[in-house]
């Protein structure tokens, strides 16, 4: 059995669901290795309507800025195809990673919610996403930092398995982080803190979890972009179909990527939670009756 861990300032073990409601989405007690690559899908069917309205939204705002500064370098250089192709590539990169940032902050305090049986609408996790804009800003800006520096190790083919089981280990390590800001009342670098303080003892686990999830989101994006490059075939290559087709396919996947994985923070943050804190232990509320009327 794993040590317990310091429970002062934990929120959310013990709470009734709000009435109404389903009940909790994630089963309150320590959960299996399956559970933990089932259950985010549950989330997400959990709240459709909020993640697809987000997600939706946050892609549609993205592309048109993709395409509006396309189309501003493309008249600025006299439709250059190194400079369009550039630009559409590193504006589409840029909004996803924008895309990915927003999706996390709004889609973590949905999940939350459904996970203990409660509700959170659009723009109540717009709301808690503006109260820590800040540290979910640099919370990402560092985890981006870490996953590129790391990968750029993974140049030579021979140091690639190794470095990918590495970023796998730091990514395990930190996968709580993001749900713990919101869960609990905590600056990132307690969140940080914290986050190792729940996945000690389970890094590898998580590692595994972090693998699979990346063969998965592989194995969803190569077939799609398959069917994009089909598409423009029989379409025809004309320049700003293409552009279109190829960055909202990207914007498309990042978003949903985001939505799950954020979901899988949320349910991951429940096992440990009850491996390390016992929150499915139901202790009994003291001065309710017993037995009589008073």
């Amino acid at each position: 059995m794993l040590p317990a861990a310091d429970p002062a300032g934990v929120v959310g073990a013990g709470d009734d669901p709000v009435p109404g409601s389903p009940g909790p989405v994630v089963p309150i007690r320590p959960l299996t290795f399956r559970e933990l690559l089932d259950l985010p899908f549950a989330l997400i069917q959990a709240n459709p309507a909020a993640l697809a309205a987000l997600g939706g939204g946050a892609v549609l705002v993205a592309e048109v800025v993709v395409v509006l500064l396309t189309a501003s370098v493309a008249r600025l250089t006299d439709d250059a195809d190194a400079a369009i192709a550039w630009t559409a590539v590193l504006t589409t990169l840029s909004c996803a990673w924008l895309v990915r940032v927003l999706m996390r902050a709004t889609v973590v305090p949905i999940a939350l919610a459904a996970a203990f049986g409660g509700r959170t609408g659009v723009r109540a996790a717009v709301s808690r996403a503006g109260d820590l804009a800040g540290p979910v800003l640099l919370a990402h800006a560092l985890f981006t930092l870490v996953g590129v520096g790391v990968s750029v190790l993974g140049i030579l083919l021979i140091t690639l398995p190794f470095v990918v089981v590495w970023l796998g280990y730091l990514r395990g390590t930190q996968f709580p982080a993001p749900v713990v800001l919101f869960a609990e009342p905590t600056t990132h670098r307690q969140s940080v803190a914290r986050a190792k303080l729940l996945t000690e003892g389970t890094r590898w686990r998580l590692t595994g979890l972090w693998l699979v999830q990346r063969t998965l989101f592989t194995l969803l994006a190569v077939p799609l972009f398959g069917v994009m490059l089909f598409v423009s075939d029989i379409t025809g290559t004309h320049r700003w179909p293409v552009i279109v087709l190829f960055t909202v396919t990207g914007l498309v996947l990042a978003a949903f990527g985001e939505i799950v994985e954020s979901c899988a923070r949320v349910v991951c943050y429940v096992d440990l939670r009850c491996r390390r804190e016992g929150m499915d232990i139901v202790v009994p509320r003291g001065g309710q009756a017993r037995g009589g009327s008073a």
